[in-house]
């Protein structure tokens, strides 16, 4: 049963999110490098972990989102559907608010109820990051990814002189 329930919130995904496109991120630009560029950048760099991050999954960057694949990188948070509702959570809790992202909650936790734990803990996740939703990370592309990860999890990372 729950695969008919996946099957149904990709389907309703991939159309809303071709709208969501279209009518929501018009004014936005796709990067300006592609899946094999970035696995050219330096081996920790933010670049490079999203090129990694495509080459395992197969994934291919999708124009004006792929921010949300960094979100992947940055929070965790799996491709499995259950975790990219639970990522839209985490987002609500770091302080994002719009139509996409409230249809999607609304729907997936209406399809999928029994993951409401997992989207709690992950609100709760994101109320204690630093705000990070809103940040341009085509030009964070080139800067240590572990650092830039601990600084939104708001951890002490080492100073070196």
């Amino acid at each position: 049963m729950k695969k008919i329930r996946v099957r149904f919130l990709l389907l309703i995904y991939n159309k809303i999110q071709k709208l969501y496109r279209t009518y929501f991120k018009r004014k936005k630009r796709q990067w300006q490098f592609n899946e094999k560029q970035l696995l050219e950048f330096h081996k920790d760099s933010l670049g490079r972990k999203l090129g990694e991050f495509y080459e395992k999954h197969g994934f291919s960057m999708i124009p004006k989102m792929e921010d949300h694949d960094v979100h992947h990188l940055i929070t965790g948070c799996s491709t499995r559907f259950e975790d990219e509702i639970a990522m839209q959570y985490l987002l609500l809790g770091n302080g994002k608010l719009n139509a996409h992202l409230l249809a999607a909650i609304v729907l997936g936790t209406f399809i999928l109820p029994e993951y409401i734990r997992l989207y709690r803990k992950a609100y709760q996740k994101g109320r204690r990051m630093r705000k990070f939703y809103d940040w341009d990370f085509e030009t964070l592309l080139w800067q240590n990814f572990e650092h830039l990860r601990d600084f939104i999890f708001q951890k002490d990372t080492a100073v070196l002189h």
